[in-house]
């Protein structure tokens, strides 16, 4: 008896028949925008390494977020650019700051129409360009900078941040923040954490973004995660969640793949990927030459994280895939 040839591209054969069948879905409510504000700024101020990528003034900053809650973009990532830094990094909790200030021009404009998150981290504040604060010998001082997260969990949480995000990989943040906040008055903030924040060559021209350069031509690899280890990223993971984060995060996201699947795999709570500065560069350079089409690359590379398992993904391809997906 012959049996029928199996003909795997029956189920292609069309665009309807293939978006019927299509396993992945990507939507704007899948993205996460990452923002820039200046502190003093007059106009934005394009990024060189970011193509389409400006820090923004306060007043753009709103503009810019009200247009991505139009196209159906359910939340933007907040990072600011302090006019003066010091060793400390204070104007990260400064009532004045420039996140704070950024905060409540949101809220005053969004509401609750838009989930306002703002990443939680000194280096952008710092004169060294670390995460923390700095010992005689160079390293950071973990513990003593924990102390400092609670001060900025707390200061924007004040400001009206819906959800804060720390970054700096520093051991026990989530705890020392969580606890700070429900102290705060502030238990309903959620805490999305980087749990497994890499330390990657990917980042440059996030730097960029926020002016930092690291003192003395160091590096953060003594607290940022080795990007040889999955097991270790599951067990920073694990700890994380076990300080009470609401929502964890895998970064970089195309090149952590593997990981963000692992992560998937081991707990239940939201996921985010963030796809990354220099990921988002690379694409932007090689459609600049004619070598890829790059809105087709941006949404097959973000369809790849959500496939991977990510819930949502952090990119500055937010607005523009939007637009892509609502045409």
């Amino acid at each position: 008896m012959a049996f029928p040839q199996t003909r795997m591209r029956r189920l292609r054969r069309s665009p309807v028949l293939r978006d019927m069948l299509a396993e992945t879905s990507l939507s704007p409510k899948d993205l996460v925008a990452p923002l820039f504000v200046r502190q003093g700024a007059d106009a934005p101020q394009p990024v060189p390494s970011l193509p389409g990528v400006v820090q923004h003034t306060t007043e753009s900053l709103v503009k810019e977020a009200r247009r991505l809650q139009g196209l159906g973009v359910p939340a933007i990532m907040l990072f600011g650019v302090p006019e003066t830094k010091d060793a400390q990094g204070s104007q990260a909790w400064a009532r004045e700051g420039v996140v704070q200030v950024a905060l409540r021009a949101l809220r005053h404009e969004l509401g609750d129409d838009m989930v306002v998150m703002a990443d939680l981290c000194l280096d952008e504040y710092t004169d060294h360009g670390h995460c923390g604060l700095v010992r005689a010998d160079g390293r950071v001082d973990n513990d003593t900078t924990l102390e400092l997260y609670a001060r900025v969990a707390l200061a924007q949480a004040d400001a009206g941040a819906h959800v804060v995000a720390p970054s700096g990989m520093m051991d026990g943040q989530v705890a020392a923040i969580r606890a700070a906040l429900d102290g705060g008055g502030h238990d309903e903030v959620a805490v999305l954490a980087y749990a497994a924040k890499f330390a990657s060559a990917l980042y440059g021209p996030f730097r960029d973004a926020v002016d930092v350069t690291i003192a003395g031509g160091g590096d953060r690899r003594g607290y940022q995660q080795d990007y040889r280890n999955r097991r270790e990223a599951l067990r920073e993971v694990a700890l994380d969640v076990a300080e009470g984060a609401d929502m964890v995060m895998v970064k970089p996201a195309v090149t952590y793949l593997d990981v963000v699947a692992a992560v998937r795999q081991a707990v239940d709570v939201p996921l985010a990927a963030y796809h990354v500065s220099g990921e988002y560069a690379m694409v932007k350079a090689a459609a600049a030459n004619g070598w890829v089409d790059g809105p087709a690359v941006a949404v097959e590379q973000l369809v790849a994280v959500k496939r991977a398992g990510a819930d949502m993904v952090l990119t500055y391809f937010a607005g523009e895939v939007a637009e892509i997906l609502a045409a």
